[in-house]
């Protein structure tokens, strides 16, 4: 199955360590951040799952559950979680998926035989609280996730959702944004951005982020 941005996150019924999850249900109306993993006791995973551990606060002031995914069983999980926690110092407060028949990887496609023939490969996807995807990377097995991306991504996100405004290369949290080309109305930019803006070219106009 292939995926795009805007599509609506295909729902599941897996087997988790905090039990049975329903995949819609459980994210409820907030955003959520599922990342694939291509087995237990993988060493760049560990450290990526301990990192989303210590970001529990980062994520919950922005309405975000993480939920990891990988194609072993439960019980394996369980003991991998020990070994996360020991290694990286933290405390796993997150639900890990078991796709041992691969269902999630399936729907996801999280399989590319290319890459690995029978895992999953390193997919990230980040959903909104309507379930559409909003964002999808992939990365290569040797190379770990940068989880400041990805709150930048959120915060990008939740922020043009919001405002008429978009955000730029290496945009982050409280950098100038810029003015959507669509808002043309000189009274209506006034009134959205009272702190003024910078046309450096008619359609690359500069304003303070909104609060």
């Amino acid at each position: 199955m292939s995926i795009h941005l805007g599509d609506i996150a295909p729902d599941f019924e897996q087997d988790s360590t905090i039990g049975r999850i329903r995949f819609h249900e459980w994210l409820g109306d907030s955003w959520g951040v599922l990342f694939s993993h291509p087995a237990d006791f993988t060493p760049v995973c560990t450290t990526e799952l301990g990192l989303t551990a210590k970001l529990k606060a980062e994520f919950e002031e922005r309405n975000v559950k993480a939920i990891a995914l990988s194609v072993d069983p439960v019980d394996s999980h369980q003991k991998w979680i020990a070994d996360i926690e020991d290694t990286q110092h933290c405390v796993v407060g997150f639900p890990i998926i078991a796709d041992p028949d691969r269902t999630v990887a399936e729907l996801y496609d999280m399989i590319h035989p290319k890459a690995l023939a029978t895992l999953t490969v390193r997919s990230l996807f980040i959903i909104d609280p309507n379930k559409k995807v909003r964002l999808m990377i992939t990365y290569p097995a040797s190379c770990g996730r940068n989880f400041d991306e990805v709150l930048r991504v959120i915060d990008s996100l939740q922020l043009t959702d919001q405002h008429a405004v978009a955000t730029p290369g290496n945009w982050k949290h409280g950098d100038d944004v810029v003015i959507v080309p669509s808002l043309q109305d000189p009274a209506e930019i006034a009134k959205r951005f009272p702190a003024g803006y910078n046309a450096l070219r008619p359609y690359l106009r500069m304003t303070p982020q909104p609060k």
